[in-house]
């Protein structure tokens, strides 16, 4: 059985306004390789929280070594107050990796804990549940006993609902103490195509074209992230074609998919030049 891996942020919940502190030390003079009371001097916040929550900006894809990486400085010159969809949409995206982000996949899912399981195991089986036939599901793959499993994915959750979190994302929807995934409002095409170039990079990378097959069914890949289905996604990935970010060859089986990106960066900076 696998940990669950969600006690990171101890009892604080994700709130942008705290995410954007931190994000802001870290562009500072000496990032966020300072002593905990300059830290708390800096971002003002608690001792308990300072920690937990640079652990939610490092998960969220915008921290790494003390420092922005480079979509956290692209954040940070763009949408300082973390108020864009676009950002929404990244920091989801590096969340339901856990604590893992990009690396070489593991054998499933669920050994990178609570998050991964959620998003690329349950949803796409359950597009429809309640908290606890998540919880119970849950119960059967983590060595946490029932109890703590309620306790700690009530912080994914209310990671996808609350105005102050990734809500306007709609990722994750709560109507009527039923949860839906599917009705999300999707982003633009050049976030989408970072998205497919960061994946790429991870499973494909030597590769100059790759069976649009795999692509649609990509582990851990596109499909989940965004909440849709194999069929949904490849219309998104036609769009993807209009603009150029990459060439389909559909003329004789098997349908191929050819990358025209240069750099991921370039299409995450076109991602909010697009969206305004």
């Amino acid at each position: 059985m696998s940990n669950l891996q969600l006690h990171f942020n101890g009892n604080f919940p994700f709130k942008k306004i705290e995410i954007r502190r931190i994000l802001q030390a870290a562009t500072e003079e000496n990032g966020l390789n300072d002593s905990l009371e300059n830290l708390m001097a800096r971002t003002s916040l608690g001792n308990a929280k300072v920690g937990r929550i640079k652990s939610w900006a490092t998960r969220a894809g915008l921290i790494q070594n003390h420092r922005p990486t480079p979509e956290g400085e692209m954040i940070w010159r763009i949408d300082p107050d973390l108020e864009s969809d676009i950002t929404d949409w990244l920091m989801h995206f590096y969340l339901s990796f856990g604590d893992k982000g990009l690396q070489k996949l593991a054998d499933s899912p669920a050994a990178w804990g609570g998050w991964p399981y959620l998003v690329y195991v349950f949803l796409p089986e359950h597009p429809t549940f309640t908290a606890t036939e998540f919880i119970e599901q849950a119960d059967s793959v983590f060595k946490e006993d029932y109890q703590v499993i309620a306790r700690r994915v009530k912080f994914i959750f209310r990671a996808y609902t609350e105005p102050q979190a990734l809500a306007a994302c709609k990722f994750l929807v709560l109507e009527n103490s039923q949860y839906r995934v599917g009705y999300s409002r999707l982003p633009n095409s050049y976030l989408l195509g970072y998205f497919l170039a960061k994946l790429w990079e991870r499973d494909f990378q030597s590769e100059g074209s790759v069976l649009t097959e795999s692509i649609l069914n990509q582990k851990m890949g596109l499909a989940p992230v965004l909440g849709i289905n194999p069929e949904t996604l490849q219309g998104e990935l036609n769009s993807l074609e209009a603009y150029g970010i990459i060439e389909q060859r559909r003329a004789v089986p098997p349908f191929q998919i050819i990358p025209r990106w240069d750099n991921p960066l370039v299409l995450l900076e076109k991602a909010y030049e697009y969206h305004r």
